[in-house]
């Protein structure tokens, strides 16, 4: 017999409908470890019974080799299920339900003009920066992280960097934040990267690169310049620009978008897409 039928009975999936609504694994304590959702629940949880030994059915073998008991909810429509298991994963965490489950980790990017000073700082804990013009919240922080690193090695060559003791301590407020200053920057340069970092457009992205251009520093280091440039580039693509054109589809207009509601829009603008 296999062990989907052991654990929850031969016959439960005769009991469960064809219809849209999620799903949830618990273990012997009663702690839900996965929650899913799915547009057919009873052919969903097939799949799970029906799991094999390949790389596709490891982590549904995983999940009903570490629950006792399922249970789920039927929803009206697919999208109503796909937002209320977003939902429960940001509320409940289950160990299995990785992406998605901390919300609060999804990292912004901010602005704010010191002086002659740009400052730019980069934070996944947006009360502790409320003088910051916030961007984002971005789903991804490996694609964000590169890209802002990137930009400010780039600005290093072509403004003066803030000395760290001059930062005002802002670099300390959150050990996972990172804060850098520029003096000397172009002057639309704070306003053509807050276009950037909310889905605008990329322009100022041309415009450093031809001051990259004209500087000798830069052009000994020409690779490296030129992987800071597409690192900076693939997150306007898949960070920047998709979130700004999911915020105005679904007519927000509020910066940052909260990080508990970055995954939720993006949930309703697939759903309206044509």
């Amino acid at each position: 017999m296999r062990r989907f039928d052991k654990k929850f009975g031969p016959d439960l999936l005769a009991t469960v409908p064809s219809a849209p609504g999620v799903y949830r694994f618990f273990d012997a304590a009663g702690d839900v470890v996965y929650v899913g959702k799915a547009k057919d629940l009873r052919r969903r949880l097939g799949q799970y019974r029906a799991a094999g030994p390949g790389k596709r059915g490891k982590k549904p073998r995983v999940i009903v080799k570490d629950a006792v008991a399922l249970d789920w909810d039927v929803h009206e429509s697919e999208l109503d299920a796909c937002l209320a298991e977003v939902r429960l994963i940001q509320t409940l965490r289950p160990r299995h339900n990785v992406a998605g489950a901390f919300a609060f980790l999804y990292p912004l990017i901010g602005l704010r003009a010191v002086g002659d000073t740009v400052r730019f700082c980069y934070t996944s804990s947006p009360a502790l920066f409320p003088e910051y013009a916030l961007h984002g919240t971005y789903r991804s922080r490996e694609l964000t992280g590169e890209a802002f690193f990137g930009l400010m090695r780039l600005l290093r060559l072509v403004g003066h960097p803030e000395p760290r003791a001059r930062l005002d301590g802002e670099d300390r407020r959150d050990p996972h934040a990172y804060v850098f200053g520029y003096r000397r920057l172009p002057a639309p340069y704070a306003a053509a990267w807050t276009a950037f970092f909310r889905g605008e457009h990329d322009q100022v992205l041309g415009e450093l690169a031809c001051r990259l251009l004209d500087k000798p520093s830069a052009r000994k280091r020409a690779a490296e310049i030129q992987a800071d440039l597409r690192a900076i580039s693939t997150f306007f693509d898949n960070e920047a620009a998709p979130l700004r054109a999911a915020a105005l589809a679904h007519s927000v207009h509020a910066w940052p978008i909260p990080q508990a509601e970055r995954d939720p829009l993006f949930i309703r603008a697939r759903a309206s897409a044509p």
